[in-house]
């Protein structure tokens, strides 16, 4: 069994625009110093980040192999109806969700930890539909977030246009992961959809641009089994020093 060298913790935080008080899920490295500057991640679907896919462990992992000292953040969702509510880049809570990320808890997290105050030195994570409003977040803020790593994204013309809209994503750094069985799968709504036709879509729109970028189709469909085994992959991509 691993032993893991870093801190699991919990952070309660209250945020007055989506009117929801969370429990953090929290990674610390090895030997955390408050003096030090770390790299930050926030998870979207974050218990799921944390306990489907051992994030802790992972992301220490490819630190002892010589990735960049991170901090990682997961922002669980209250319900599946919630999660939709915030997520979906089509619901009218949607803004409202990414308004909570860039004005109430990157300056709660910067009041908590030393992090860089860079867009570079953040990055924003999710699966399914917390990978798109990661996106969407980072779109609407390029210069608050600059790093996005998505499992699986829900794609639609909202957030292909986006895209085709806002050049800023060319400073991008994007880790994009879809699998090849995804191609009739059950949404939270009930309905069912082809992901991996449209993920393909928005892999020509970035891979035609100036982002560093890395695209793979695995074997494998919409599930925490699939993506637990791509997030090593996903983590050295993002964070293993050039």
């Amino acid at each position: 069994m691993i032993t893991m060298k870093g801190q699991m913790k919990a952070l309660t935080f209250t945020s007055e625009i989506l009117e929801t008080t969370f429990d953090l899920h929290v990674y610390l490295p090895p030997n955390y110093n408050p003096l030090y500057t770390y790299h930050l991640v926030i998870a979207q679907d974050g218990r799921d980040y944390f306990q489907l896919g051992k994030i802790g462990r992972k992301v220490e992992t490819v630190m002892e192999e010589g990735a960049r000292e991170t901090i990682v953040i997961g922002v669980p969702y209250p319900s599946v109806k919630m999660r939709r509510v915030w997520y979906h880049p089509d619901s009218e809570d949607h803004k409202k969700y990414i308004q909570f990320l860039v004005k109430e808890l990157l300056p709660f997290l910067d009041d908590q930890y030393q992090t860089w105050s860079l867009p570079h030195g953040r990055t924003l994570m999710g699966d399914s539909l917390a990978a798109t409003v990661s996106l969407m977040a980072a779109l609407e803020y390029p210069n608050t977030f600059s790093r996005v790593m998505m499992h699986s994204p829900f794609v639609n013309e909202t957030v292909l246009n986006a895209v085709r809209e806002n050049p800023s994503w060319n400073r991008f750094e994007i880790y994009h992961t879809i699998g090849s069985e995804e191609t009739n799968v059950k949404t939270t709504d009930g309905s069912r959809m082809d992901f991996l036709t449209p993920n393909r879509e928005l892999n020509k729109l970035l891979a035609g641009g100036k982002a560093r970028y890395y695209y793979h189709e695995f074997n494998g469909g919409h599930f925490w089994k699939d993506w637990e085994k791509d997030l090593p992959e996903a983590l050295r991509f993002m964070f293993t020093l050039d």
